[in-house]
């Protein structure tokens, strides 16, 4: 099987992007993953298809792939990068497009600088999040972690996050504990786990432990979620800049009921031409191999 796609990142967050609705795509979660070894694959945090949409009021389907080959929900810096692929493969004329994925639908503007996308709200409640916790008198879950108790405000992007405030994500220790929490028993679902330092009103600083990836250069549901948590505490404005190890992207929400607004920019790094086998094709070649 040959198999067009482009490498692109969004603030160091990189993407194996795929144009699913002139090819076909049939891979397994194992060759998703081989592909995502950085030392023997393509190399990525995750794997974004452009698919043609189910839902007749969307212009494309975003499915999203973690290095792991599990399946995720959302990713807003992916969001801009196939905002910007499917201008460069003049798949669709339109600045604003309707994005239709596994948890919802999401827009994209393209702008001078990047590539804008509405989130739509956030979410707060047990069910949606998913979480499985009571909140303390301070509106956040309690988790005991290595004999120490650590609060986190749980919120949903689309996908699940829980949010940590620290006196410096420098110092934080966002590879221990993001793999602690990120498969907690508390998220049925697991968990996008962000450390996030409130610098003043306008701006924070963000380290994202991810679902299926690990810690990555950037995080755009992730900041969306900690400028949405800090917001909803009191402790910024409503229309901020959250830093990431990787860059800077812009937020605004307005408060319960609205949009979530990111903006930042998108990135081509090569575009390539793969030879791999379908998931079919391994497994008529392993039947093979058996026969013999």
């Amino acid at each position: 099987m040959s198999l067009r796609f482009s490498k692109m990142h969004g603030l160091g967050n990189d993407f194996m992007v795929v144009d699913a609705i002139t090819q076909k795509f049939d891979m397994s979660a194992e060759q998703i993953k081989a592909l995502a070894d950085r030392r023997t694959g393509i190399g990525f945090d995750q794997l974004l298809l452009v698919a043609p949409p189910e839902d007749p009021d969307a212009d494309f389907y975003y499915r999203i792939f973690n290095a792991d080959g599990s399946p995720a929900e959302q990713c807003g810096n992916g969001a801009r990068c196939v905002a910007l692929f499917v201008r460069k493969h003049e798949l669709a004329s339109k600045e604003t497009l309707t994005w239709q994925t596994t948890n919802g639908s999401i827009s994209t503007r393209c702008l001078a600088d990047g590539v804008e996308v509405d989130m739509g709200p956030p979410a707060f409640a047990a069910q949606d999040v998913p979480y499985a916790a009571e909140l303390n008198s301070r509106g956040l879950i309690e988790v005991t972690v290595d004999g120490s108790t650590v609060e986190l405000q749980p919120v949903s992007m689309g996908n699940p996050h829980g949010v940590i405030f620290v006196d410096s994500v420098a110092d934080a220790p966002v590879e221990r504990l993001g793999a602690a929490l990120t498969s907690h028993p508390i998220f049925p679902q697991g968990a996008n786990i962000g450390f996030c330092e409130v610098v003043d009103r306008t701006f924070l600083r963000l380290r994202v432990f991810e679902r299926g990836v690990g810690e990555t250069l950037a995080c755009g549901t992730g900041a969306c979620a900690a400028a949405v948590a800090a917001i909803q505490h009191g402790l910024l404005d409503a229309r901020c800049k959250v830093s990431l190890p990787g860059g800077k992207v812009r937020i605004e929400w307005s408060g319960d009921g609205t949009s979530v607004l990111l903006a930042g920019p998108a990135m081509l790094v090569y575009e390539g031409t793969l030879d791999a086998p379908s998931r079919a094709q391994k497994k008529k070649r392993t039947r093979s191999r058996r026969r013999r």
